[in-house]
């Protein structure tokens, strides 16, 4: 089976789709392949569905989903009884055993806190690496196609933070191997994308100072301090003002050696 959830959700057994076309099944799935090879107790799974406007026997409706699931994946693996060791009833809960590496979440938040790891003890080249493989796994917006509930909800917040996070990571073992002048594009496009985002402006002056463009780097400063004002009325933080501080330096220097 394999499960993708970091991008538009879909499921498949040997090249076989089993994502549901309805929104709630798609939903069950969703929550069972987030929790893996654990046990998701019913009444999760009517808070995921329903919340507050759940039925008195919504537990009953729940059965039948999970029913049209284990057709979708009896019909895939061409065996009907195969289906009950795969998504398995338990006392008050479903789980779905599937094997490791099905699910891609799981896949990339092993390689992240693999490369947290790395990253903790100076690693740079293996933290950049682990990163990179793990952010490859992303084909667009956690979670796409499946209807938010409280759950679900909060993992998709938690990857797309995730993911930003990770990234700045990786770009910052990658601008102390020297890769500056490299990521000078992907840091351009990613300031752009993220307007208010201070780290990945830090890393674009950084990236800019080292290949020699000074004036480039104190511009980027200068547009995001704007921004940052005018949107929250906030001040750069301690790091940003300290880059800035030392851009300014540094230009100054260069204008009194010209």
């Amino acid at each position: 089976m394999k499960i993708d959830m970091l991008g538009p959700f879909s499921a498949a057994i040997a090249g076989v789709p089993i994502t549901p076309s309805a929104r709630k099944p798609r939903r069950i799935l969703a929550l069972l392949a987030l929790h893996a090879g654990q046990a998701v107790p019913v009444s999760a799974v009517v808070d995921e569905v329903w919340g507050a406007a759940a039925a008195p026997k919504a537990h009953i409706t729940v059965q039948t989903y999970v029913l049209q699931l284990r057709n979708f994946i009896g019909q895939a693996l061409k065996d009907p009884r195969a289906a009950r060791d795969v998504l398995v009833t338990r006392p008050g809960s479903y789980a779905l055993l599937v094997g490791e590496g099905t699910v891609d979440v799981h896949a990339y938040d092993r390689l992240c806190a693999q490369g947290q790891s790395a990253f903790e003890t100076g690693d740079d080249a293996a933290a950049a690496a682990l990163f990179r493989e793990a952010l490859a796994l992303w084909k667009g917006r956690a979670l796409d196609g499946v209807q938010d509930g409280p759950a679900l909800g909060l993992e998709a917040m938690r990857l797309e933070q995730s993911r930003t996070d990770v990234l700045e990571r990786c770009l910052t073992a990658e601008l102390r191997l020297g890769a500056g002048e490299r990521l000078l594009p992907e840091l351009s496009a990613l300031a752009e994308e993220h307007p208010h985002h201070e780290a990945l402006h830090g890393l674009l002056m950084t990236a800019l100072a080292r290949s020699g463009r000074v004036s480039g780097a104190l511009s980027v400063y200068e547009t995001v301090t704007a921004r940052l004002d005018e949107r929250f009325g906030l001040l750069p933080s301690p790091d940003l003002l300290r880059l800035g501080r030392e851009l300014r330096e540094r230009a100054g220097q260069a204008s009194h050696h010209a």
